[in-house]
């Protein structure tokens, strides 16, 4: 196995454990749409493709976030950076 895929299987296992708190199913989407925001098409290239093949040992959070982004699901965004209604706040901007 290469380093890029050592790379690319120890950065989506992070970034799925870093959402894990939130429950599996959070955790899926979070990370599938932290990969589709941030993620170089290279490295997604090479996630699929270690997917496919049954190589990397992603955990079940990870795997889950490729699988759906691999079957051409997109994720709801979870930034929550520009929500502004849902505390009962009146403007519609981070200036109120």
């Amino acid at each position: 196995m290469s380093g890029t895929e050592e790379s690319v299987i120890r950065m989506a296992n992070q970034i799925a454990r870093n959402f894990e708190v939130n429950g599996q199913e959070a955790a899926i989407a979070a990370t599938a749409d932290h990969i589709t925001m941030f993620w170089d098409p290279r490295m997604k290239a090479a996630a699929f493709r270690l997917l496919e093949e049954g190589r990397g040992e992603f955990s079940p959070e990870a795997r889950g976030a490729l699988e759906m982004l691999a079957a051409g699901q997109e994720p709801p965004s979870q930034t929550r950076a520009t929500r502004f209604n849902d505390a009962h706040e009146t403007g519609h901007s981070d200036a109120g």
